[in-house]
């Protein structure tokens, strides 16, 4: 089984020999490739839905794997107890949808030893809610597949808050600065480019609330611009 681009990164990022819950595993697609190429012995495969979770079931079967797996129907976290898994991989859905899963359960997110998580949008968000919230980020990384650039983030429950000065580390974040990563230069492009698509939509439009949005898309613009 060959994995896209995007789950490949997500699942390179699991440590060897850990058991890992895959949350929203739609078709279970990383875990059975873990599994498959013996860098886990044991994964948890959940999903809200029960469609998905069949889809699943069909993979694990279709790769002999049931003695070596969980299937479980929920929402987030709530499928797992505390210490059951070492690792939890949340990804594919909203960076909101992601800070409120983790806030669901903080029995098991505060204690497995890394949560990988993908968001699709609302990166910032999820960004702050980590930082605001105990979280540490361990680690950043970019992925590239088709036209679109995923975020990729690494993160441990500390019990410490990260306050910046700058908060444009919400929207960048700052291991993907400090680690150069290859993609960086383009990502932020990308954004420039989204937020500046922002201001033609305001042109011609007035009001109050219309200036206030042009004066922040334009600051977080001029921030952006300044990370290159």
């Amino acid at each position: 089984m060959k994995l896209t681009d995007r789950l490949l990164k997500i699942a390179n990022l699991v440590s060897e020999g850990k058991r890992v819950a895959d949350i929203g595993t739609d078709h279970g697609y990383i875990p059975v490739y873990l599994l498959n190429n013996n860098k886990i012995d044991y994964a948890i495969l959940a999903d809200v839905n029960k469609g998905p979770l069949d889809n699943a079931k069909k993979e694990v079967n279709h790769n002999n794997l049931e003695d070596k797996v969980d299937l479980r129907l929920g929402s987030g976290l709530e499928v797992l107890n505390e210490n059951e898994v070492d690792e939890v991989i949340i990804a594919g859905m909203g960076g909101i949808l992601i800070s409120e899963l983790l806030e669901a359960k903080k029995s098991v997110a505060h204690t497995v030893d890394k949560l990988i998580l993908q968001p699709m949008q609302a990166q910032n968000e999820l960004r702050k809610y980590l930082y605001n919230n105990g979280y540490e980020i361990l680690n950043e990384v970019l992925v590239k597949e088709d036209f679109r650039i995923y975020e990729i983030i690494e993160v441990k429950y500390t019990g410490k808050n990260t306050n910046f000065e700058n908060d444009i580390y919400y929207e960048v974040g700052k291991k993907l600065i400090d680690n150069k990563d290859e993609l960086l230069t383009e990502f932020i492009h990308k954004k420039i480019n989204a937020y500046e698509g922002i201001i033609n939509k305001l042109e011609g439009k007035t009001g109050e609330a219309i200036e206030a949005k042009r004066k922040t898309v334009i600051e977080v613009i001029e921030k952006l611009k300044g990370l290159i």
